[in-house]
Formats: C-alpha cells, structure tokens, sequence
C-alpha cells in the first residue's frame, strides 16, 4: 500500500490543480493526456525528488495514485513525455497553482517584497541554442506572508525591470488580503508610492 501521505498530497493536489487550471483543466497537452493529469505527475515527481524515468516506472507500480490519476498501468506516460511536458508550461500554469495553494494558508495581510537573481548557468549550451535563448540570469520579484511564509506571488523577469515597477505589478493579484507591504528603498520612488496606496496598501519602505 501506498503511504497515506503521499496519496493524500497527490489527491489534495489533484483537486488544486483542477481548481487553478479551471476551463482548461481538461484541454489536452503532451502525449494526449490532459492537462491536469500532467501538472499532478509533476507535482508527484517534484515531491519525491525523482527523475523522470524514476516517475514513470514508480507509477507503473503505484496502484494507489494510478486510481488518483486516474490511468491504467498501460496509459502510464513514458519518462520521455513527462520530460517533454515539463517545459511547455506556460508560467500562468504554474501562478494559477501559486494563488490557489496561498489560499490554503492563513494570510496576515503583511508581506515582504524581495527581488533576486537567479544564475541559469546550469542551463545545457545544446538546450540554449536549441530553445534560441541567450538570457543567462533571470530577475525574480516575490511577494512573501510576513506570518505564515506563504509565497503569494512570483515574477520572473528576463528583461530586469526597476524594482519600482515589477513592485506594484506582484503585489496585485493578492490585494485583497493585503494591508502592508515592506520592502528596502530600492522600491520606492513617488510613482510606486502612489501605485500601493491606490491598491489600499500601505508600503513601509526602508
């Protein structure tokens, strides 16, 4: 039998995907499987911290999250599939799932707002030339639950836009739960000043 925790994780996160995705839950994808039941396989493979050829062939002998999947041991996709299926994803996909799985937490209505960058020198040089992508850092804005850590949004940014204006952008789609946000100077300025107070939060720049 399969560990009650993890065919919990998988059905909890069965229902959120189908949640965040809505309309499109059932859309086909990769390898003619909808969309869901891939971002839940991968959800799967994330947890466990598994290959893809690690995925496929534990699913061949996982009954249990077969059932949650809803996939018969012959429907099971080849790891080349779950490979294939993974960068395709839209980033909607993955801040669909983001702004349901905060709705889990309880939020504080304070935050932090951070940016960062984050090296792709990991990136293969034959997946670079062959995607047509030269950008080797990305900038990353986040907002955080000064309470709970609970990520509330993520933008990734190839361009590196001023922190005054990839600010007010994230802290949008959380607004209605958000009364404070702090972050370090390097938001401020009159413009984004004015963009958080006309979202009613109020910004303890430092």
């Amino acid at each position: 039998m399969v560990e009650v925790d993890l065919l919990d994780f998988v059905d909890w996160f069965k229902r959120l995907a189908k949640q965040a995705l809505e309309k499109h839950a059932d859309e086909p994808a990769t390898g003619e499987f909808v969309r869901w039941k891939h971002v839940v396989i991968h959800g799967f493979r994330l947890e466990e911290e598994h290959s893809f050829r690690e995925t496929a062939n534990r699913l061949k002998y996982m009954g249990d999250i077969r059932d949650v999947l809803e996939l018969d041991r012959s429907d099971v996709p080849d790891h080349t599939t779950l490979n294939k299926s993974s960068d395709p994803m839209k980033m909607w996909v993955w801040r669909a799932l983001l702004h349901v799985s905060t709705r889990q937490h309880p939020q504080s209505g304070f935050a932090a707002l951070d940016s960062t960058f984050f090296d792709r020198g990991h990136v293969s040089a034959y997946y670079l030339n062959r995607s047509n992508q030269t950008v080797e850092t990305m900038k990353v804005a986040t907002l955080t639950d000064t309470e709970s850590l609970a990520v509330l949004d993520v933008q990734c940014h190839a361009q590196w836009p001023h922190d005054t204006r990839s600010g007010p952008q994230v802290i949008r789609v959380p607004v209605d739960d958000l009364h404070t946000v702090t972050a370090d100077n390097g938001f401020q300025d009159w413009h984004s000043e004015y963009e958080f107070y006309n979202l009613c939060v109020e910004p303890l720049i430092h």
